[in-house]
């Protein structure tokens, strides 16, 4: 797993790669997405600079060099496809937060896959659902995601769920 701070608060001066970890005598700075870094020789081919000179240069090679750039490409269009806020923040503002009124409980791991499979069992699908309990369907969408923390959902829904699908999804 990639290390990203050494721990010096001089700016410097460490011996061990903050991007592997390996440990080294010729350190240079690199910038590799978008952080500045320590990094080894071995490790700073990866650098912002040196893939884009790469990039412009040569052309195409083979697809290797592209690699971690489809990569990201890809990563970026999962986040697109499954945003973890909807841009919606107009039931806070009328609303108010649920943290002290309706505080989350601890939620059974695997909460996410056991809502769509129960709710799914039950023959109903996210818009029924949200519509008979009076619910965002964006909400249960995040508590089937696994993002019912991020979304702010409150411990109510879940009560109400749980009660609704015969399902235990907090501890």
């Amino acid at each position: 797993m990639a290390k990203y701070s050494t721990g010096t608060s001089s700016g410097g001066g460490g011996t061990a790669c903050e991007l592997c970890g390996a440990e080294s005598d010729s350190l240079r700075t690199a910038t590799i997405a978008g952080a500045t870094l320590e990094v080894c020789p071995d490790c700073a081919p990866h650098g912002d600079e040196t893939r884009s000179k790469r990039r412009g240069s040569s052309g195409s090679s083979g697809g290797r060099d592209d690699e971690p750039n489809r990569k990201q490409r890809a990563a970026q269009n999962v986040a697109k496809a499954n945003p973890i806020w909807d841009g919606d923040s107009e039931h806070w503002e009328r609303e108010g937060t649920n943290y002290d009124d309706d505080p989350l409980p601890y939620l059974v791991s695997g909460y996410g896959e056991l809502l769509e499979e129960t709710r799914q069992t039950a023959g109903l699908t996210r818009e029924e659902l949200a519509e008979e309990l009076g619910a965002r369907e964006a909400d249960l969408l995040a508590i089937e995601q696994g993002r019912a923390t991020q979304a702010g959902v409150g411990g109510g829904l879940i009560d109400a769920l749980e009660e609704r699908l015969d399902v235990d999804l907090a501890e």
